[in-house]
């Protein structure tokens, strides 16, 4: 069983979130340990229908962000790394400068010092050089920085469709394999 820690941050597009753990829900072989933060639930409400119970249901062990005895706090409990999506700039600062004072900075800083898969779904814009600069210190101690842009090759039709080709390339960077893709992948010009 591959362990896999989801986490949401407060930022916008928790739905990119929500909709990993859903496809993630199909795929054998997957455990989620879900992390959401305090803002995480308040952006869920501004952007979304689902309710914070409909999340939590799609994770296989829920964590909360103020546990910060849980499981995941520690590295000897082996997991297959961390996606934190969407990843806020105050969450990428916590991780980037070790700041764990809650459960979803302290998991990341441990996949980190473990040397797991760490990918960070920055969600901000514009970008100023603070921001960036964190984005390049994360990925100095090991991080992935995946921020939700979409590619418009596929022809997407829907918000969905955007949300399911950030999903899936995601899932790629663990090596999941889905029985069918949720996009067409790039096959040339040609």
């Amino acid at each position: 069983m591959k362990r896999l820690i989801i986490g949401i941050s407060g930022a916008s597009g928790v739905i990119y979130g929500i909709r990993l753990l859903q496809i993630l829900q199909t795929v054998e072989g997957i455990e989620t340990h879900l992390i959401m933060s305090q803002s995480a639930r308040q952006t869920l409400a501004l952007e979304t229908d689902f309710s914070l119970r409909d999340v939590q249901a799609l994770a296989d062990v829920v964590h909360d962000t103020r546990d910060i005895a849980a499981s995941v706090s520690s590295g000897s409990f082996k997991t297959a790394g961390m996606v934190i999506l969407p990843c806020s700039i105050k969450t990428l600062s916590g991780i980037v400068h070790s700041y764990s004072d809650n459960l979803l900075t302290r998991a990341a800083d441990v996949v980190l010092k473990e040397r797991r898969r760490l990918v960070l779904g920055v969600r901000e814009t514009p970008l100023h050089l603070g921001h960036l600069r964190l984005m390049t210190a994360a990925v100095e101690l090991g991080a992935i920085i995946m921020p939700p842009v979409p590619a418009f090759y596929h022809r997407p039709e829907s918000v969905q469709d955007i949300v399911d080709q950030t999903v899936n390339r995601i899932l790629d960077q663990f090596d999941i394999e889905l029985p069918k893709d949720l996009f067409t992948r790039w096959q040339g010009a040609s």
